[in-house]
């Protein structure tokens, strides 16, 4: 007895003199990796499919609804949220963290139109919420957010912009991009059928096939935003049923071709 306790004792002292960079989110690894960092981005992978399409005079986002009970109000659930007139985000991960993001975006950009009279330019609300999410990876007391960000809107000039940030804190500018669950599946069908300055319904198109490629249940399970400069309008339920069955029925036909090819 005296043995097995003596031990797990020595275990248990090993385990707590062993170092634990997954506890502390400001001490790398031997290797160079920020562990808690990088369990935000798996937080991500797990989150809903969100899709963006840019096209030549529209931002298109897209994103999965989960299926909600029958005695949920379904518009307290959102994953495409309003940061200004001409800025839009979607986002995959845990929606609390989103959230607290989306709500700091907004104070920010209106912070901007007090300042300067003006609307926030996408870039420079784009920064703004990358610079947050790097914050909460460098300081004590904190825990990355667990959410990735597609923003969309128009610049005062009238040209449509489309970027993504991710729980590093890292930017970047796209024509198209999707995150969450299957993402890389989405984003190389986009690299496959995206073209250049594609008009309002291309893109439409572009994104809702996209999405379909990971998502089930039809249009049940899709949400779509159109951002036009000047306007923002979610695609009715009616003319996205429409649009998903004329998708599904174009994939059978071009499953059947393959397998009379075959």
């Amino acid at each position: 007895y005296q043995r097995r306790v003596h031990g797990t004792l020595s275990e248990c002292l090993f385990f707590f003199a062993m170092p634990s960079y997954d506890r502390a989110i400001t001490v790398f690894s031997p290797d160079g990796h920020l562990f808690q960092v990088e369990y935000a981005m798996e937080a991500v992978k797990k989150g809903s499919a969100a899709v963006a399409v840019r096209g030549a005079d529209t931002v298109v986002l897209a994103v999965e609804r989960k299926a909600a009970s029958k005695l949920q109000d379904t518009h307290t659930v959102k994953k495409i949220c309003k940061l200004d007139d001409h800025v839009y985000l979607a986002f995959a991960g845990l929606t609390a963290d989103a959230r607290v993001l989306v709500n700091k975006a907004r104070i920010e950009a209106q912070s901007y139109r007090l300042n300067f009279e003006d609307r926030c330019p996408v870039d420079t609300l784009t920064r703004f919420i990358a610079h947050t999410q790097q914050r909460y990876t460098q300081s004590g007391g904190m825990r990355p957010f667990g959410v990735s960000t597609l923003i969309g809107g128009f610049d005062p000039d009238g040209r449509p912009q489309l970027y993504h940030t991710d729980p590093t804190g890292v930017y970047s500018s796209w024509k198209a991009n999707a995150t969450g669950r299957n993402s890389n599946t989405v984003r190389e069908f986009l690299e496959k059928h995206h073209q250049a300055e594609m008009d309002g319904p291309a893109a439409t198109r572009l994104a809702v096939r996209a999405l379909l490629e990971v998502v089930d249940s039809g249009s049940k399970n899709v949400e779509v935003l159109v951002l036009r400069a000047g306007e923002a309008a979610f695609l009715e339920e009616g003319a996205l049923a429409a649009l998903v069955t004329q998708i599904e029925a174009e994939k059978e036909e071009e499953d059947q071709r393959r397998k009379a090819a075959k």
